[in-house]
């Protein structure tokens, strides 16, 4: 199975931020990751988690104004500045932290913004970013957010639009962020998406579905889906991206889901030709 990673923004939202890496780890979670990590200084960042001893996975570059509605400013003619900034401020957290992954949000264009230009401009920011994260040894991935429930108008909505992002691109430091709940919200058969978009694949993320909610909530098959991503050779992490529907940090299903992911590899290498 792959590792498991908690996102501590939507995760253990009981405690005080600086506390959830801790919390965490004494769940059995192998790693975290979080959105936006800047309303905290880096050092006490820094030492949660190494209190916690659990590795920090993946951030987010800064979103522009979340209040706002923004979700992101790649994909935005005219805030190439902010996205710059924002990106200068990324690199410096993960490299202080030792994180080797940074998600870049391609964001709400409008619908005075036609789509070509908003997606030559996230190209070009891409491009311009994919070469500093390479030069500081990182990775840049592009995810695709369901514009049907979660973020109407988002640039980047399905694996094959961020796969013709993507190629356009060419870069090796630009990879797929892959969440198994946005891509069934937009339609995809999971099962077949996973096969063909592997070779892209960087991260990937869950949460059930209907719902948004912990595994167990809804009807995505997850540890099928694991068990899937391991037949395939996928060798990163499945980070946990939900909002906790019942008590505060209740993270029992991640046990369950450890016993039942090992229940089917047992019965699959127990399988006769």
């Amino acid at each position: 199975m792959p590792r498991i990673a908690a996102n501590l923004t939507l995760l253990f939202t009981e405690l005080p931020f600086l506390e959830r890496p801790a919390a965490a780890a004494a769940a059995g979670f192998q790693g975290v990751e979080c959105l936006f990590p800047y309303a905290w200084p880096v050092t006490d960042l820094g030492a949660a988690l190494d209190d916690a001893g659990l590795p920090l996975v993946l951030l987010n570059l800064p979103p522009g104004d979340w209040q706002a509605g923004e979700r992101g400013l790649a994909g935005l003619p005219g805030r190439e500045v902010e996205f710059r900034d924002g990106l200068d401020q990324a690199l410096a957290y993960a490299d202080a932290l030792g994180c080797p992954r940074l998600h870049c949000m391609a964001g709400i264009p409008g619908a005075d913004v036609a789509p070509h230009r908003a997606l030559d401009t996230l190209i070009a920011n891409l491009g311009e970013a994919a070469d500093r994260c390479a030069a500081h040894g990182r990775v840049l991935t592009l995810e695709p957010i369901n514009s049907r429930l979660d973020m109407p108008g988002y640039l980047i909505d399905t694996p094959g639009r961020a796969r013709a992002v993507i190629e356009a691109l060419g870069h090796p430091a630009v990879r797929l962020q892959y969440d198994l709940y946005h891509a069934r919200v937009m339609g995809e058969d999971l099962f077949a998406s996973l096969a063909e978009y592997l070779p892209l694949i960087e991260h990937v993320q869950f949460a059930d579905h209907p719902g948004r909610h912990e595994p167990g909530t809804g009807a995505l098959p997850l540890a099928a889906l694991l068990e899937h991503l391991d037949a395939l050779g996928y060798q990163g992490w499945a980070s946990a991206e939900y909002f906790p529907s019942g008590a505060a940090g209740r993270t029992d299903w991640l046990a369950n889901l450890r016993h039942r992911v090992g229940s089917l590899t047992d019965h699959r290498e127990g399988e006769v030709d």
